[in-house]
């Protein structure tokens, strides 16, 4: 089954939005595009009446409308829809309408203001997926109708009977073959819709990156070097240092920002399914694999690939990494075809992939490959005046979640704050200030958690760090060994050290902390 140039510009189109202005830009780009079928209205309160008289093929509805706005609309399409598609593409400026259109039945959406290339490329995958749904719709009718006609003179020969089969068997494998095709195409629109809505709700941006220290000034440059280039990027430091807030700004900042950015967290994979999420599987690739899954660099496609924490990738896959990272092709688990990617890796870690070289825990070429442009990130105890102002955005952060009206931290407070040594870093400090918002009382913010400080001037830089792992090694022994070893959970040794699961595992594999 194909489409035709002729079938997309000739699709009809339905503008609605109550700016005369919006209306004559788009008409005026898509005429200029070559589409022929364009009519526009700046009434909503037409356009349900409009579509079940003209059955357009594409409706660019603006969300904000006087008298009736575009979700009402939508309402009103859904009770009308003959085979339950709904072919609307909103316009709206609001993160949050994006979301709740999406949800309301919206195919996708534009933001404002307009990008002419974004509006040009949506309106044309969406008309092909609607096209080629409806001539799916018109094949299957024709069939139908086909095999009614041939009844009644089946019951009159033989001979008449087997052609007939002969026939519908040969209309079968034309529809089977093109139904794949359209479910493949389904199923990757609908793979990518569910992270365009994680990234919508979470509206990242380099906002998040707190501070005005001299280490943190080094990583803003390097990020703004980076960005607009395709070069792949090695994130190193500890657990905490925010380098997943790193890999959103390079990924927002680059030609790639309209593209999806896709996480993959290494350490909460298991071993077995993370080949299988990279690149993919076709049903019963393996038992238990009941169905297709598009991997990790499909959905990532033209956009960027996160992988956190790389350094706890099984040593098998690496091989396999390495080829799509230099030839951007691979092939899913069970399908003998080739996929050819074009995918910006951005990798992190908080090893140190030297040694875990040295020490054949991971391949050197990869390293290599990935180790193009790095960008280490401090720890908080090394920028320790950027602590004020980390602690004054969680306070705002934590008052707008839970409505509180903390207002002021006390000098002690700040100074007991800015002297402790940080093991769990940026991540541990936000939970330490959520926790001590949750429980003050009045608008000063009183902390209850009581911090090491013991660790003062001692001989050599090198004895500082090994006394802070010792430390470090100790205080969470002793937490395991008071939750009787519950990581997760209310009582678990997580919440009591401020930590993620997946970051205390990551802790007691580092220090060989195990359970006698």
């Amino acid at each position: 089954m194909i489409i035709t140039e002729i079938d997309i510009l000739s699709a009809k189109i339905l503008i609605v939005d109550d700016r005369e202005a919006n209306v004559s830009l788009l008409e005026q780009l898509l005429g200029e595009t070559g589409y022929t079928g364009v009519t526009a209205t700046m009434n909503p309160k037409e356009v349900c009446a409009l579509h079940q008289k003209n059955l357009y093929d594409l409706i660019l509805l603006d969300l904000k409308m006087p008298g009736m706005d575009g979700f009402q609309v939508m309402e009103g399409l859904k009770k009308n829809a003959v085979d339950g598609y709904l072919p609307v593409l909103v316009i709206t400026a609001k993160p949050d309408h994006k979301l709740r259109a999406l949800q309301a039945g919206a195919r996708d959406f534009i933001s404002k203001p307009f990008d002419l290339v974004e509006i040009k490329t949506r309106i044309r995958n969406m008309l092909e997926v609607r096209l080629l749904h409806k001539k799916l719709v018109n094949t299957n009718q024709g069939l139908e109708q086909t095999v009614q006609e041939r009844t009644g003179e089946l019951t009159r020969t033989n001979l008449q009977l087997t052609q007939e089969i002969e026939e519908r068997k040969k209309a079968e494998t034309s529809l089977q073959a093109t139904y794949a095709e359209i479910k493949e195409l389904k199923d990757k629109l609908e793979a990518e819709n569910v992270y365009l809505q994680k990234e919508v709700a979470r509206q990242f941006n380099f906002g998040e990156i707190i501070g005005q220290s001299t280490f943190l000034s080094h990583v803003f440059l390097q990020v703004q070097q980076v960005a607009p280039i395709n070069a792949t990027v090695l994130l190193l430091g500890e657990t905490g240092t925010g380098k997943g807030v790193v890999a959103r700004a390079i990924h927002s900042s680059s030609p790639r920002k309209n593209r999806p950015l896709i996480t993959v967290d290494c350490t909460t994979l298991p071993a077995t399914l993370v080949e299988s999420e990279l690149f993919g599987r076709e049903r019963g690739a393996f038992t238990g694999s009941d169905s297709k899954q598009i991997g990790r660099f499909e959905l990532a496609d033209g956009g960027t690939l996160f992988l956190d924490e790389i350094g706890d990738m099984p040593l098998e896959l690496q091989s396999k990494l390495l080829r799509v990272i230099q030839d951007g092709e691979f092939e899913r688990l069970g399908s003998p075809r080739t996929i050819k990617v074009d995918v910006r890796i951005i990798a992190a870690t908080n090893r140190n992939l030297s040694e875990e070289v040295s020490n054949g825990k991971f391949r050197e070429d990869l390293f290599y490959r990935l180790n193009v442009f790095p960008i280490t990130l401090p720890p908080l105890r090394q920028r320790k005046d950027d602590i004020p102002l980390l602690v004054n955005h969680f306070i705002a952060k934590v008052n707008k979640k839970i409505g509180k009206q903390i207002e002021t931290v006390a000098k002690e407070t700040m100074n007991s704050l800015q002297e402790y040594h940080w093991p769990g870093n940026v991540r541990e400090l936000e939970s330490v200030i959520e926790r001590a918002v949750i429980v003050s009382q009045g608008r000063s913010l009183q902390v209850l958690d009581r911090f090491d400080t013991i660790h003062k001037h001692l001989d050599t830089e090198g004895q500082e760090v090994k006394a802070l792992v010792d430390v470090e090694h100790d205080h969470i022994l002793q937490v395991l060994q008071k939750t009787g070893w519950r990581i997760e959970g209310k009582s678990g040794a997580a919440l009591l050290l401020g930590l993620n699961a997946s970051t205390l595992r990551a802790r007691m594999r580092k220090y060989g902390i195990v359970r006698k």
